[in-house]
Formats: C-alpha cells, structure tokens, sequence
C-alpha cells in the first residue's frame, strides 16, 4: 500500500495579542491508503486543527503536508477547492444538513454541483442512503429526522464524490451512546465498503478501538 499521507515537521501556532501558542510542532504522520486512523487527545490538543490542515480549511506554519498528489503547503486556492469537493469527504459534530432539502437532496447535491449529471447523481446518493439504512426516509427534511439519522446522511453525502480521503471530526459527538455506537460502526463498515481511507479524530474510546491504528497527541507530537 502507498502512503496517501505524508507530514513532515508539522508546526502550527497561533498569535494572538502577542501571545504565541504552539498546538502541533515537530509532528510526523503517514497514513497508508486504505487505513482507519483514529487520533485521540485531550480538549486544546491540536486534534481538530491537525485535521483542518487535512481538510485544507487551516494553513500549517511550517512543514510539509502532502496528501495524494495534492501538496497542501503550496497548492493554489484553485486546486485546493479541487481537493476538498473531491478528493476528501468531510463529517463534522454536526451534521450541517441544509434544512430546506431533503435526505436525498442533501446527498445527491454535492455531486451535482461537481458537474455530475443530476440523473446520476440522484441515482448514487439513493443507493448510498440504502447502503446507510434510510431507504424509507429519502424524502425527510432533516428536521423530520433523528439526531441518527442526521449523521447517517452525513456520511452517505461525505462518500457521494468518490473521495480517496474521510476526514471524520468527533463524528458521533452530539449523539447518545447507543446512537454513537451504531453510527461509529455503520461509519467505519461504509469506509471498509467503498474502499477508502480514514482519519477520524474522537473522545470516544470504544471507536477509536475500531480503527487499524490508534494515535494521542500529546505535546504537539503523535504518539
């Protein structure tokens, strides 16, 4: 298996009114294609903000960061918006559905908006809200639907635009145990199915059991 992802020397710190904070500094990570990765760590670790540099939603300070052909240190804003409608799957806490659409419009939308034919795309995300356990609830807005079932869309929409990369941030942190386990679960078998590669950062520690490989960040660094 290739590496998919590749930091080296990874620093990230924040100024603000004169103050400095380093949360990552000297991190090195690679992740193998096909790989479940959880990271795990206290609140302020640097857990979400190593995966909004993934996400290329943050900017390291330094170091490299390289995620299949995308160079994230030096790519252009073009390209970058390239690699976050298609190469990455985003799941957030929350689920940021857009209200007024329905589960199938709320899938099915991101990949026509990528120039998918809506035909196709509309055939996709069914088969993907089947494969996540809503073949009956298409047609709910996500205020007719539970704090589950919310998440469910969630992941179906991260998958609709063949990403090569999920990025999953505490994915089943607004969700009651039981819910959280099945949505963790139903998570990491839809990865397994469509053959992708995972990186999830959670609290939860019967996930994070579930991924191939467990890290904490503590001091900046993996370990």
């Amino acid at each position: 298996m290739n590496d998919l992802v590749r930091i080296s020397n990874l620093e990230k710190t924040y100024i603000t009114t004169g103050e400095k904070l380093t949360v990552l500094k000297d991190l090195d990570f690679t992740v193998k294609a096909g790989t479940k990765v959880v990271i795990t760590g206290e609140s302020g670790c640097g857990k979400s903000t190593l995966l909004g540099i993934l996400a290329g939603i943050d900017t390291a300070t330094s170091g490299s960061v390289t995620v299949g052909p995308y160079d994230l240190t030096t790519t252009t804003e073009n390209s970058l918006s390239v690699y976050r409608s298609s190469f990455i799957g985003l799941i957030f806490q929350f689920h940021y559905l857009l209200k007024d659409f329905t589960a199938l419009e709320n899938v099915f939308m991101p990949a026509y908006m990528a120039g998918m034919t809506r035909g196709e795309a509309e055939k996709k995300a069914r088969q993907l809200l089947e494969d996540v356990g809503l073949s009956q609830r298409m047609m709910a807005l996500p205020s007719q639907m539970s704090g589950g079932e919310r998440q469910r869309v969630a992941v179906a929409r991260a998958l609709i635009n063949e990403p090569s990369l999920i990025l999953a941030d505490e994915p089943t942190g607004n969700l009651d145990p039981a819910n959280a386990q099945l949505i963790g679960s139903l998570l990491f078998s839809m990865v397994d199915k469509y053959h992708k590669t995972l990186i999830m950062v959670t609290h939860d520690r019967t996930l994070a059991a579930m991924g191939d490989v467990c890290y904490a960040i503590v001091g900046g660094k993996l370990q």
